[in-house]
């Protein structure tokens, strides 16, 4: 599925008697959809995020938050940002043509944000898409 809110997914389980098994929706830390993420959870629908960089808006790649939590471990607002993601359980396929950045968004396997980097990150949160012009 791609952009189903809650309701819509419930309305489809019950209707249509399927269950997806993947939903992809906008989510990075500016727009981190707590709440659809523990719905998925509960559903065992995997969460999927779209636009995980939130295509930069913001300054993702320059926001000093992730960048003093970066330090800590010696990784990119990206790699930071990807961390994040994986920790709370969603998919993400961060789109670039680069084999420098194709290796830098792999390489975040060797370090663990702490929870005080989690809530840190989670203090970000817009609770907003950053892509209005598409709703």
């Amino acid at each position: 599925m791609s952009n189903f809110e809650p309701h819509h997914l419930k309305e489809l389980m019950e209707y249509g008697n399927v269950t997806p098994t993947v939903n992809q929706i906008e989510t990075h830390t500016f727009f981190q959809q707590p709440d659809d993420l523990e719905f998925l959870k509960q559903h065992n629908i995997q969460h999927e995020a779209w636009s995980p960089f939130a295509q930069g808006r913001n300054g993702l790649f320059t926001n000093e938050t992730l960048a003093e939590i970066g330090e800590k471990y010696n990784k990119t607002n990206a790699q930071v940002s990807l961390r994040w993601h994986y920790q709370r359980g969603i998919v993400t396929i961060p789109r670039t043509s680069q084999t420098a950045h194709m290796k830098e968004n792999l390489n975040i396997f060797d370090f663990q944000l702490d929870e005080g980097d989690m809530r840190t990150i989670a203090e970000l949160d817009l609770n907003t898409t950053q892509f209005p012009e598409w709703e």
